[in-house]
């Protein structure tokens, strides 16, 4: 199976569905590629991952995540990067708010629109959050 993501968000809700989805999915020996744009690049973001907008008024979700035993988003990125989960970072993107690929987690690609389409062309599940 081929799973294609688009990462378009970028807050803690967000990086649980994009994560917890590729995860799985790549637990089950999927193949799996994420196209992180505008704020979905927080999720990858060395610095901007780990401090994460929650919703307002959902702050009692963190201890639900705690008691759950849920991974924090740093976590799951490297687990989804151990798994071999392909990560794409928009390159039009981090052109407009002046990013460098060295601002995100190691294995990162970066590519254009096309570069993804490429990937998702023949993806049997296509996801965006």
């Amino acid at each position: 199976m081929k799973i294609a993501v688009i990462a378009a968000n970028g807050g803690m809700f967000d990086a649980y569905k994009v994560f917890n989805i590729a995860t799985a999915a790549a637990a089950t020996d999927a193949e799996v590629g994420i196209f992180f744009t505008f704020e979905g690049l927080n999720l990858i973001h060395k610095e901007a991952h780990k401090n994460l907008p929650m919703p307002a008024g959902a702050e009692h979700f963190q201890e639900g995540f705690q008691r759950a035993n849920v991974p924090p988003v740093d976590q799951l990125v490297g687990m989804a990067t151990e798994m071999g989960v392909k990560m794409i970072a928009c390159q039009m993107t981090m052109d407009v708010m002046s990013l460098e690929k060295e601002q995100f987690v190691d294995g990162v690609d970066v590519g254009g629109a096309v570069t993804f389409l490429t990937y998702a062309k023949d993806a049997d599940i296509t996801l965006t959050f």
